[in-house]
């Protein structure tokens, strides 16, 4: 049997076997990134001026008058030793920037600038020549610029409002200029290694059997999260490679089950792929079932007989929710929405209610990841 018609038939089978499954497709460089291509985070400390008064106090940041001399005499200005500078428009920060991968001398990146002193605002501030550096020590960019600072908002969103309030850091657009490159080893290995951005062996697998189709033998998978490539050491062949597989659609099986909370927040995601067991939650003033539904007149009775009163106010079925939504709660175990739903309707504290998820979870009778971020 010949190379191609093996290869062919193995093409089918796989595609037999993929569409046996509930799938999805996503392209492979949206599932994957690239071993060795990455950011490289840069620091330094400089120095802001020009604010309008809101700048750190001599008395209790002595660093940032130290800095200032420092800097004043690189310029050939010399101060005194016994003089006592209290400079309000001028303070200490420090300033990170992203290195992109393949970045190139006379590039311009953007830098945050965070004030480390008492600093009461950075607004209408310029940062003065900056070295940035990165985990070697050595000198990548050199940062200067005005500093764009979010103005106060009176939102009622009171999340909008504490991100707007912010006044101690900012940004600078295009603020620092590339100085010195990155050497990298693209194009110079025999190898290439596709990094899973999340680990399953099955989509590992899946990974390596779709490149296989177009380059034959070319694929392994090492792990649940790598899948390595043999190519030839040349940058041509490697980016012409690599531009044709990371356009490949990959056929993925249904999502792993996961619930994401949170608890600052209070905000809960759930895919679709979580499913509950039988239990019974309770908190506070009610009780809420989760069962295969046998007697609905029954179940709701029993429903309704969890629901305690208040001493002071007598609480109803429908004071919560609605007849309706609790015949879905009982119709429909495997909808944690619905629960989530209800004790938010009861008033249920972000940190209640991740330790009743937590208790499901521990419970047995919620059958998902639960990631709290």
């Amino acid at each position: 049997m010949s190379k191609k018609i093996l290869l062919l038939i193995k093409s089918i089978i796989f595609i037999l076997i993929i569409s046996s499954s509930p799938l999805h497709a996503e392209k492979i460089r949206d599932l994957t990134s690239i071993q060795g291509i990455r950011n490289n985070q840069l620091i330094g400390y400089g120095l802001i001026v020009g604010l309008d008064g809101t700048g750190d106090q001599a008395t209790q940041t002595p660093f940032t008058n130290q800095s200032l001399n420092n800097m004043l005499s690189q310029l050939g200005i010399s101060i005194p030793s016994d003089t006592s500078m209290n400079l309000k428009n001028v303070a200490a920060v420090i300033v990170t920037a992203n290195l992109p991968p393949f970045s190139h001398t006379g590039e311009q990146i953007d830098v945050i600038v965070s004030s480390m002193g008492n600093s009461k605002s950075l607004r209408g501030g310029t940062l003065l020549m900056t070295p940035l550096k990165g985990t070697d020590n050595q000198i990548y960019a050199i940062a200067q610029g005005n500093i764009l600072v979010s103005e106060k908002n009176n939102s009622e969103n009171k999340f909008h409002y504490i991100h707007s309030k912010q006044v101690n850091s900012g940004r600078i657009h295009d603020g620092a200029t590339i100085e010195r490159e990155i050497n990298s080893n693209f194009g110079k290995q025999k190898t290439i290694n596709l990094q899973l951005n999340q680990e399953d062996f099955s989509t590992a697998q899946r990974i390596s059997d779709m490149i296989n189709i177009k380059y034959p033998d070319t694929a392994t998978p090492i792990d649940s999260r790598t899948v390595q490539l043999n190519t030839v050491p040349n940058n041509d062949v490697q980016v012409h490679m690599l531009s044709n597989i990371q356009d490949i659609d990959i056929s993925l099986p249904s999502q792993k089950a996961k619930v994401v909370v949170n608890p600052r927040t209070g905000e809960v995601v759930i895919n679709e792929a979580v499913k509950l067991g039988s239990c019974v939650v309770s908190n506070h003033n009610m009780s809420i079932i989760v069962h295969e539904i046998i007697d609905k007149k029954r179940d709701l009775y029993f429903l309704k007989s969890f629901i305690k009163k208040d001493e002071k106010k007598e609480t109803s079925l429908e004071d919560i929710v609605d007849k309706n939504y609790m015949e879905n709660l009982l119709l429909r175990k495997e909808n944690l929405n619905n629960i989530v739903r209800a004790l938010n309707k009861l008033g249920t504290k972000p940190d209640e209610l991740m330790s009743i998820l937590q208790l499901m979870k521990r419970a047995g009778c919620l059958n998902a990841k639960l990631e709290i971020v």
